[in-house]
């Protein structure tokens, strides 16, 4: 999670913030541009924000009206959380702090006020499911496919393939060093620095439901700056970014759990924005060329993925890397967007950009970005696992 303070990491100045502004990885509706009313406007999770950036200019290319928009998880800009944006003009109602999350975009589309006769939040960016806290009056449709397995740095203590049952016993804190996992027990004695995204995550909410957690145990941080149970209370790392500096100090024993998709986006379909550090402190600074996704930086870092339970999270190489289709079931999962709606149903206002015949479902184009913004493109159809289905 990054927030205003952070730019001090890197005694960020006027001039850089200008220049950063101008960069072409910026993302939420376009410079000058007010979503209106009958416009369909969405918030929430992180690992969908630039995919989702590219779906609203793929689809506002071709529609003059009732076009799409994303606002992105935090400031572009900046990386404030929780700014003040106008989700639409119209009325004061439709300024509020800027959801961070899933789970903050969700309560944001649920608690969503109007302007007019039209709601100021039409859907919401989810990387987790349903929860059983989740009222039957919102719905979830499917929109691509994902996965989430731990990240380690080069030379790391722990080993390369983990069970479900060694990685539970690490954010359960039943295990602390690396020699005594139950199944896979490396050889180092040293104590394993088990990282956790802020608690608004829904990469967080869906890593910890795969290991049968409700929460962390006490030797977990969620700290962007301090690694160790003295960082839980910081609760602020932003998921899916390997530059924050706690995951670049003790680099022989961080574990990170991060999202399959975004890091194939960023490693190899995303711009660089320079060093470890610049990337920190300016997430949104690149340059993309032609070849390259528009929205989202490598922030990848030197982060590198793992098998569980013995399949590894990708296949092919270079450019040509996708998620295993055939990854451990218990950690692959569906992405959504999430509407005001009863459950199992999609609006037939929102049809035809999320339903199964919608355009995210049905255009090329939408197909395309999805891949390239590393995300499994799913089949056509009416049942569970199909794009457009609602649950």
């Amino acid at each position: 999670m990054r927030i205003v303070s952070k730019l001090l990491v890197a005694a960020t100045t006027v001039a850089a913030v200008t220049a950063m502004m101008a960069t072409p990885a910026l993302a939420d509706p376009p410079s000058g541009v007010t979503p209106g009313p009958t416009d369909v406007v969405g918030v929430g999770s992180d690992t969908t924000e630039f995919v989702f950036d590219q779906l609203s200019a793929d689809y506002n290319a071709t529609h003059t009206t009732g076009k799409l928009y994303s606002w992105d998880a935090l400031n572009p800009s900046n990386g404030a959380q929780g700014d003040p944006i106008q989700l639409k003009s119209g009325s004061t109602n439709c300024n509020i702090p800027r959801p961070f999350g899933s789970s903050a975009g969700i309560m944001a589309l649920e608690n969503t006020l109007k302007t007019g006769t039209h709601p100021c939040i039409d859907y919401a960016r989810s990387s987790r499911g349903r929860s059983s806290t989740d009222p039957t009056t919102i719905s979830f449709i499917n929109v691509a496919g994902d996965a989430v397995t731990y990240a380690t740095q080069p030379g790391s203590n722990a080993p390369k393939n983990l069970t479900t049952a060694d990685l539970t016993a690490i954010y359960n804190c039943s295990v602390t060093t690396w020699n005594k996992l139950p199944n896979n027990p490396g050889t180092s004695t040293a104590t394993i620095a088990a990282m956790l995204p802020q608690n608004g995550s829904g990469t967080r909410s869906f890593f910890l439901g795969a290991l049968g957690l409700t929460a962390p145990g006490s030797c977990v941080s969620t700290s962007s700056t301090v690694q160790g149970a003295a960082g839980n209370g910081a609760n602020t790392l932003e998921e899916n970014e390997g530059v924050d500096p706690s995951l670049n100090t003790n680099k022989a024993n961080v574990i990170f759990p991060f999202s399959v998709g975004k890091w194939i986006a960023e490693k190899f379909h995303s711009a660089s924005c320079g060093t470890i550090a610049n990337c920190f402190a300016h997430p949104t600074s690149c340059t993309p060329t032609g070849g390259q996704n528009v929205f989202g930086c490598n922030t990848h870092g030197t982060m590198v993925l793992n098998s569980i339970n013995g399949t590894a999270p990708t296949t092919g190489t270079g450019g040509q890397t996708v998620i295993n289709s055939a990854f451990t079931a218990t950690f692959s999962r569906l992405l959504y967007a999430v509407v005001n709606a009863p459950q199992g149903t999609v609006p037939k206002g929102l049809a035809k950009y999320f339903g199964p015949k919608g355009f995210i479902c049905t255009s090329t184009k939408a197909k395309n970005h999805l891949k390239k913004y590393g995300f499994l493109v799913l089949p056509n159809g009416s049942g569970p696992g199909h794009c457009g289905f609602a649950q």
